[in-house]
């Protein structure tokens, strides 16, 4: 899938963030070599690792996926709701509320794992069964006009965006 028209998505702090991706890149092969790092990372990481965190008071590894989680089903909801003609405003979200709620410190990492993996197969096959017609619908979140094809691409700016994270403050911890 293309990459979204400049009117597709507001001109927001948030999504300048994430929609840093070339013209030509292909949205599926994007989610789905995210997904293959994602996974080997977690599943390489030793006893121990997936709970720390590189200061006080950021999450966890694990904590860190569990986010990932979360917005990535949020995200998937937009992209529902607005292909399918939703005229509701859908409302934003507080990831530090909502993080706090989640108890993912407390869980397995393995099973935050398996919550990501099935995520992203559900975020997989909700796209692929988009029309051309789904991935232009217009609607609103955050108050802002934006396209199902936007929030997808969200998606994967959002994993990139940890991704990067994850390389730059967690892993230099383990060498």
């Amino acid at each position: 899938m293309h990459f979204p028209a400049a009117y597709e998505y507001p001109n927001a702090p948030y999504f300048a963030e994430y929609m840093n991706f070339q013209a030509d890149e292909n949205l599926f092969d994007v989610l789905k070599n995210q997904s293959a790092e994602i996974i080997d990372l977690f599943e390489k990481l030793e006893k121990g690792q997936a709970e720390f965190a590189y200061e006080a008071g950021k999450w966890s590894l694990k904590g860190l996926l569990g986010h990932m989680v979360d917005t990535e089903r949020i995200v998937s909801y937009r992209v529902l709701a607005i292909s399918r003609g939703e005229k509701i405003d859908l409302p934003g979200f507080d990831e530090n509320e909502y993080q706090l709620a989640s108890e993912y410190e407390t869980q397995d990492p393995h099973e935050i794992l398996a919550q990501y993996k099935a995520t992203r197969a559900a975020t997989t096959l909700l796209l692929h069964s988009l029309s051309t017609k789904q991935w232009n619908q217009m609607g609103q979140a955050n108050g802002k006009a934006t396209s199902a094809r936007a929030w997808a691409w969200m998606i994967a700016g959002h994993e990139k965006h940890h991704y990067n994270i994850i390389q730059t403050r967690y892993l230099p911890h383990f060498s």
